[in-house]
């Protein structure tokens, strides 16, 4: 029979722990509502902006369209999209385990880098001995995107990875990050990111007219679709963060509610037990006494 004290104990803990979860869940429920609504107010303008692209970039030859250059591939960069913190179930872990599968599958004949956005990406990839150097052109890690998340900040981000695939630098570039679907669900993703991606029939686009000229619609939409882009990924994997913290924090707290009976009626059993004994050891005195 377990100690009253240890079950006290025990239930006190529990008990905290149970607070400190619902609390946990309560706040990630009120950030999800402002990532779900950011994510769900930019995935439609993103994706028509990436639909136009790719139907206008099967029109175009190299010489109007340097994001689109198809190389033989011998460097890629891929950018792991996670959080900063953890408490989220298996939310960073599918991803990085995903894009590490990607790497040893897809792109074992290749050099490969990866640049993170996410501290959990980044002590991953630093174990796999794959993050990208520190001192060149695209910084190693962006953790602090998530501290300021907003269009500018991660546009200087997508310039970066822009310019160095430009520069030849890279012959690829991938984004890796979890797509929210609703708050128990995240799909993990890999998306190519560069050279931009063309539909098979470029029908759609003779559809498009230009004014005032092709160069200049198109030196400001190729560039703002891919930042784009990006920050789409970026807010998708926020929101799918939310999600999946308020999903595990949920059922922590159910967890610790179910512990919690288990316990008091395990207190209580034992309570009863020693009363019981308390009872017989008086009773016992009684009998021994009168017997006197």
């Amino acid at each position: 029979m377990p100690n009253l004290k240890e079950v006290r104990n025990r239930i006190t803990s529990v008990n905290s722990t149970k607070q400190i979860t619902s609390a946990m869940k309560m706040v990630a429920a009120a950030k999800l509502k402002r990532a779900q609504d950011a994510i769900t107010q930019m995935r439609p303008y993103a994706e028509k902006l990436s639909e136009i692209l790719g139907n206008v970039s099967a029109s175009l030859d190299v010489s109007e369209n340097a994001y689109a250059e198809e190389r033989e591939v011998k460097k890629v960069l891929i950018v792991g999209v996670t959080s900063n913190r953890g408490l989220c179930g298996s939310f960073n872990a599918q991803i990085n385990k995903k894009i590490d599968k990607f790497i040893k599958n897809e792109l074992k004949d290749v050099h490969v880098d990866v640049v993170t956005v996410g501290k959990k990406a980044q002590d991953y990839f630093r174990k796999q001995q794959l993050l990208l150097e520190e001192g060149g052109s695209i910084p190693q890690e962006s953790n602090d995107i998530f501290d300021n998340l907003e269009f500018g900040v991660v546009s200087e981000l997508a310039e970066k990875i822009m310019d160095a695939f430009l520069n030849g630098e890279y012959d690829k570039v991938y984004i890796g990050y979890n797509q929210f679907k609703n708050a128990a669900t995240q799909v993990s993703t890999i998306e190519q990111f560069l050279p931009v991606v063309t539909p098979e029939t470029d029908e759609a686009s003779s559809e498009y007219i230009f004014e005032p000229n092709k160069k200049d619609i198109l030196d400001e939409m190729i560039p703002k679709s891919l930042k784009t882009q990006l920050f789409k990924a970026i807010l998708d994997s926020n929101a799918s963060e939310h999600g999946a913290r308020m999903t595990a924090m949920h059922q922590a707290t159910e967890n610790a509610t179910d512990l919690l009976k288990e316990l008091k009626l395990s207190y209580n059993k034992a309570r009863q037990a020693a009363i019981t004994k308390e009872i017989l050891e008086i009773t016992s005195g009684a009998e021994a006494l009168a017997a006197d």
